[in-house]
């Protein structure tokens, strides 16, 4: 077991706040993480996040995953007193932290995600991990390239994926073909990084710059969907200050995100 401060550290709000699809909750205070193919459970304590690991597995992949080595509290302060709408937001998504997500599973992810809810893209992406996911007992891993090209455009619609399905075999062929190299991908600049993303059928501005976000942790990057462009349209005159958050402006979507879909009084869905 390892132990971790709840302060700076809230796995409800990352749940929650639209970067992952697999961090599930399982009972009141306990979650299960998967990642790739591992897996490991939280149980929340008074202070503290309880995981079911060991310190060498932990070291070694979880406490990077979960970003803890990084100061979220120097990016909230940051945020000008006058700004009250991201001042709020940012007291309110305290605890959250850009997971150091693979960027295969972002890029397939995110691609499901068009035009679809949060509930409805987890129940997506778990139906594709059991099907062509490796079993790890109580969980199943993602889905290599090669196995979603193995399973075909029907195989991949019969997971609920609708005209998604054509994307994804898509990327899972470019991927397993070698004409694209997401590893290399880390070599490019915050500019050339999504621009080379969008070279991928049915990936746009959007999931592009999710993908470099959460999959890459360029958190410089700035998604805007139907939550951030209603907040900039009607908080911001349309013209979010993002010259105040250069280099860490994702941080901010991310509070902005979460607060608008969980925290503010009108809030739904």
């Amino acid at each position: 077991m390892v132990v971790v401060s709840k302060e700076e550290f809230d796995i409800g709000k990352i749940a929650d706040s639209g970067q992952c699809f697999r961090l599930k909750r399982l009972e009141e205070g306990r979650f299960r993480a998967v990642a790739g193919n591992r897996w490991t459970e939280l149980q929340e304590r008074a202070d503290t996040w309880v995981l079911d690991c060991s310190e060498e597995e932990f070291d070694g992949f979880w406490r990077d995953y979960f970003d803890l080595n990084t100061d979220y509290a120097a990016f909230r302060a940051a945020v000008p007193q006058k700004d009250a709408y991201l001042t709020a937001a940012a007291a309110f998504g305290t605890g959250i932290r850009i997971l150091r997500q693979d960027p295969w599973e972002m890029l397939i992810t995110f691609i499901i995600s068009q035009r679809k809810n949060i509930p409805a893209i987890r129940a997506c992406v778990e139906t594709l991990c059991r099907r062509y996911g490796e079993d790890l007992g109580p969980e199943y891993g993602f889905p290599s390239a090669a196995a979603l090209a193995a399973a075909g455009e029907d195989g991949l619609r019969a997971c609920a994926l609708g005209y998604r399905a054509g994307y994804v075999l898509a990327a899972a062929r470019m991927a397993e073909n070698g004409m694209l190299n997401l590893a290399a991908l880390t070599e490019l600049d915050d500019e050339a990084l999504p621009e080379t993303l969008m070279t991928v059928s049915g990936v746009g501005v959007k999931v592009a710059s999710c993908v470099a976000l959460f999959g890459y942790h360029r958190i410089a990057a700035f998604p805007r969907d139907v939550w951030i462009n209603r907040v900039v349209r009607e908080r911001y005159r349309g013209r979010f200050p993002l010259y105040r958050y250069k280099g860490f402006a994702g941080v901010m979507q991310q509070y902005l995100f979460y607060y608008a879909r969980c925290g503010e009084p009108c809030a739904a869905g």
